[in-house]
C-alpha cells in the first residue's frame, strides 16, 4: 500500500522539475536535477534533494538559489496541490552520484592495477 506522503511527494518532485524546466530566474540556479523528495509523515516538511554539475561553488551557489526561491516553489506546490497545509520547502544538496562517482574511480583504478600485473 501506498502512503498518502509518498504520493505527496512525488507530486513535489514532478511539480519542483517543471518549474526548474521552465527556469526560475535566478542566475546561481545552473542544470538541477531533483533526485528524490522526502517528506513527514505529518507532511509538514519536505525536503527536496538535488544534484547539479559542476564545482562545490557552484553546488553552494545553486543550493542557495534554490532555498532564496522556496516561498515561489512552495506557492506552485500549494496551488497545484490543493492540500489544507503547503509542507516547508527544504532543498539539499544529494551527494550520493558524487559517492557513486567516487566508487567507479575506485574500481576503475583497481581494474587497471590487475590489468597491469597479467602482463
Amino acid at each position: 500500500m501506498v502512503k498518502r506522503s509518498d504520493k505527496v511527494g512525488e507530486a513535489i518532485h514532478k511539480i519542483v522539475s517543471e518549474l526548474l524546466i521552465k527556469g526560475l530566474k535566478d542566475p546561481r540556479i545552473g542544470f538541477v536535477t531533483i533526485t528524490g523528495v522526502k517528506i513527514t509523515t505529518d507532511m509538514r516538511q519536505a525536503t527536496v534533494y538535488f544534484t547539479v554539475m559542476g564545482t562545490d561553488e557552484e553546488k553552494k551557489h545553486t543550493e542557495a538559489g534554490l532555498n532564496s526561491a522556496r516561498g515561489f516553489i512552495r506557492k506552485e506546490i500549494g496551488q497545484a496541490l490543493k492540500m489544507r497545509f503547503t509542507p516547508d520547502i527544504h532543498f539539499k544538496y544529494d551527494s550520493s552520484a558524487d559517492y557513486g562517482q567516487h566508487i567507479e574511480s575506485i574500481l576503475k583504478e583497481i581494474g587497471a592495477k590487475d590489468d597491469g600485473d597479467n602482463t
